[in-house]
């Protein structure tokens, strides 16, 4: 969250305010295997911004086991984390979706 928190500084403008508190939730205790069995964890990230409430989703993902890639969520698909940071990328497919009950990856 640290590099998140660096790289906004408030400035005079119409987006909204800088959060001034963040919280992840790690969603669940085991990891999943997505289509291509990668193991991953997802989260999501709440935010709370001054004399407010906690903002529940205001980021979700997930975490891949081994390597520590980060996805973020961005309409229907996932990007690459550094989506946050501004760089233009493309969702991945099959990223944070978890395979099929019953299906064996390769």
């Amino acid at each position: 969250m640290k590099p998140l928190a660096d790289r906004e500084v408030p400035r005079f403008s119409r987006v909204r305010p800088v959060a001034s508190e963040r919280r992840v939730r790690v969603l669940q205790t085991f990891a999943t295997p997505d289509r291509s069995g990668r193991p991953f964890v997802p989260f999501a990230v709440d935010v709370r911004f001054a004399g407010g409430d906690w903002r529940r989703d205001d980021i979700v993902g997930c975490a891949y086991v081994g390597t520590g890639d980060l996805y973020v969520k961005r309409g229907d698909g996932y990007r690459p984390a550094e989506f946050l940071f501004g760089k233009n990328v493309d969702p991945v497919p099959g990223a944070c979706q978890p395979a099929p009950a019953g299906s064996k990856s390769s």
